[in-house]
């Protein structure tokens, strides 16, 4: 194929996978996976290919736009920026003055990771902001990893990597590597890695309610009842404790209060809450310690369930004692070109430094959990949120209660949103200032080089320059920025906003290059530029702690009071009895979250919008396959198609992330064809973790036919 090849990367998911692109004009005409990549190495997946489609989306926006009028009388008229900007300004600046910090609500959602601008300039945005009203995606998804990371090792982000490329025993509890493409596990082809896992004799275990994309290519896979991993988990550090001899570091405290946390939890127990048998946990537990290197791996299954910070604590102890932790094959720690880490870029986080004005729940790395945002805005009084900020989210499709929500959201007093579609929230908007899509920015992965399966650095100049009348992301949070803070009466000290100016005036790109140079990796912006494909800085290292530990005593701490405290009240928890269904979620390859349902090569084909139901409940309620049914949570209630599948486990049945497109006349026009419905409208706000993550699975339910 003739035309001009380019160097892309592609920002839709964790594997950040090389592209090569085939150019003509200002047409993406091709799009493959870059083979020199030495991360990605040729592999890409169906959204990879669809991000041409992003930037060429009709549908998308480009120039700001005012809504004019209300309710389905609505409109939209582009304005020009200093407008927009303006306009953003003045109404933010109002509402902090006239009803105080906590007045503005601001809420990121998960695009804002994969962007360079974001993380440069974004961050500092919402800094300047002094409202504890902060929310974002993460206390849907990740939160109870993050704060264990904080609690044991002294640094939110200082996660462990499961080293999949040498280990020879894997277990994923509730996680769909072969759908998400990794997740907090920078994993890019993950199918060959599996392949070459299994050719050099080692096995992968899954546990999971529903036979999942992985789970069909793993060794063995078991069903376990939605909710119920704690006990599993803890019944196979219990196993290990008392069964087999523990590894303990000279670094590690708190041994021995582990060992009396899980007396109690034993495989039979384990048994009679999750339906795992007491003999396959036993034997679980025992490969593990037997392994040559083996590795436990959660994600968001357990992590968006009602005990995600128990479990991934648990995680943790099971690789630490089994001797797994920072050695090749167990779980390791990146040692990226820019360590967000150990520079201090990214904050240790830290938890209940203050507590939401409504349900009193405590805020994890200054950001309160989303469940709570509704009530905020809600609930009158002082404090309460009058105006939201939302950059590239939809946490009406995407969070707890969704249908709430979006009704509370007409009731604010301004809203702007800086996104380049009109969704189910930004519609709420009063403003929407769209930046620019991945094609036409410069990009480098501040967070995903941390997190990834090995050390490698890539720099992506812009395949497209963009238009006169375009915006990068960074210049949007910057001109909000100044301008607002520029109208508040009460300001900042004269030095703290003369840094502030500084930093937001800095390029990303410019910013990249200093923290390079900060680093021992010897990666430079130049290198990097010389080699558009990346720079291969090895295999994950062992061998580092306790020296890398963040923690201020270089000691990892197995036994975080919070967490005891929490495994007390799980052992209170009495062996489920009642026969409720359990909602559980589900992703898809093809799909990006609550979006990417504009692209037609993603959402052509077979519908994956169904309920999935396990055919022994189908009869049980003399339901159909195929049929109509009503799903019915404590909040909500929402009608979908129903399918028939022995991939779930009875007594669960699932419905897909991020669907239920509105179709009210101001949402993208190919969107309202995506049939479906939001999971969201159906999980319930009152269902957290400790950490304040919403519980999204294990949701009861009743199903009826229509």
């Amino acid at each position: 194929m003739g035309g001009e090849k380019r160097i892309g990367v592609c920002n839709l998911c964790e594997a950040i996978c090389g592209l090569e692109l085939t150019i003509e004009g200002r047409e993406v005409v091709a799009v493959r996976g870059n083979r020199a990549d030495p991360l990605s190495r040729g592999h890409v997946c169906p959204k990879g290919v669809a991000i041409a489609d992003v930037y060429a989306d009709p549908d998308r926006l480009r120039r700001p736009v005012r809504r004019v009028g209300e309710g389905a009388d609505a409109r939209w008229e582009e304005i020009g920026w200093d407008e927009a900007y303006d306009l953003v300004a003045d109404n933010v600046a109002r509402v902090v003055n006239e009803h105080g910090d906590d007045a503005l609500g601001v809420y990121l959602g998960n695009p804002n990771a994969h962007s360079l601008g974001s993380m440069t300039h974004g961050t500092a945005m919402f800094k300047s902001f002094r409202t504890r009203n902060r929310y974002s995606a993460t206390s849907v998804d990740q939160l109870p990893h993050q704060l264990v990371a904080h609690l044991m090792f002294g640094h939110q982000l200082f996660l462990p990597i499961p080293d999949i490329d040498r280990t020879s025993w894997f277990l994923v509890v509730g996680g769909n590597p072969m759908a998400s493409n990794g997740s907090l596990m920078t994993v890019p082809d993950f199918p060959q890695r599996v392949r070459d896992l299994k050719a050099r004799g080692g096995r992968m275990v899954v546990l999971d309610p529903r036979r999942t994309e992985t789970a069909k290519v793993a060794d063995e896979h078991h069903f376990v009842r939605p909710g119920t991993d704690a006990w599993v988990l803890l019944a196979m550090l219990h196993v290990l404790t008392t069964e087999t001899t523990p590894t303990t570091a000279s670094y590690v405290d708190g041994v021995d209060t582990v060992v009396d946390l899980v007396a109690e939890f034993t495989p039979e127990r384990a048994e009679a809450m999750s339906g795992l048998p007491a003999t396959e946990v036993r034997r679980l537990a025992h490969e593990l310690a037997a392994a040559d290197a083996g590795v436990v791996y959660s994600r968001i299954g357990v992590s968006a369930g009602p005990w995600g910070t128990v479990c991934q604590w648990a995680v943790n102890c099971l690789n630490v004692l089994s001797g797994n932790l920072d050695r090749p094959g167990g779980a390791m720690f990146t040692t990226p070109a820019i360590d967000a880490v150990g520079t201090g870029l990214i904050g240790r986080g830290h938890h209940d430094a203050w507590r939401s004005r409504v349900r009193d729940l405590p805020e994890t790395a200054g950001e309160l959990p989303v469940a709570a945002l509704r009530e905020e805005i809600e609930t009158p009084g002082e404090g309460q949120v009058r105006a939201l900020l939302t950059v590239a989210g939809n946490p009406v499709l995407s969070t707890p209660d969704g249908a709430r929500l979006d009704a509370a959201l007409r009731g604010l007093d301004f809203m702007a949103a800086v996104d380049i579609y009109v969704n189910e929230t930004t519609r709420h908007a009063d403003v929407i200032l769209p930046p620019t899509t991945v094609l036409e920015r410069d990009h480098y992965d501040l967070v995903f080089h941390l997190l990834a399966v090995r050390d490698t650095a890539r720099f992506t100049p812009a395949v497209f320059d963009k238009e006169p009348d375009q915006r990068h992301d960074w210049e949007i949070f910057r001109e909000i920025t100044l301008r607002t803070t520029a109208r508040l009466e009460r300001k900042a000290p004269l030095k703290k906003r003369l840094v502030q100016r500084a930093r937001l005036t800095a390029t990303p790109t410019f910013l990249v290059g200093q923290l390079l140079r900060r680093g021992s990796s010897g990666v430079t912006l130049k290198k990097l530029r010389a080699r558009p494909a990346g720079i291969d800085l090895g295999p994950l290292r062992g061998g580092q702690l306790p020296d890398r530990l963040p923690s201020r005593g270089k000691r990892l701490d197995l036994a975080p009071a919070l967490v005891v405290e929490d495994v007390a009240r799980l052992a209170a928890v009495p062996a489920p009895t009642g026969d409720d269904l359990l909602l559980i979620g589900r992703r898809h390859q093809r799909d990006c979250n609550s979006w990417m349902h504009n692209s037609e090569r993603l959402t052509k084909g077979r519908p994956r919008h169904h309920l999935l139901m396990n055919p022994t409940d189908l009869a049980a309620r003399s339901i159909a396959d195929g049929g109509l049914v009503r799903v019915t949570s404590r909040v909500g209630s929402v009608e979908v198609e129903v399918a028939a599948s022995d991939d779930l486990m009875p007594g669960v049945v699932s419905l897909p992330h991020g669907y239920g497109h509105a179709g009210d006349g101001v949402l993208m026009a190919r969107s309202r064809e995506v049939p479906g419905v939001s999971v969201n409208d159906l999980t319930d706000p009152e269902l957290l973790d400790v950490s304040g993550n919403a519980a999204l699975n294990g949701v009861p339910v009743v199903v009826t036919a229509c």
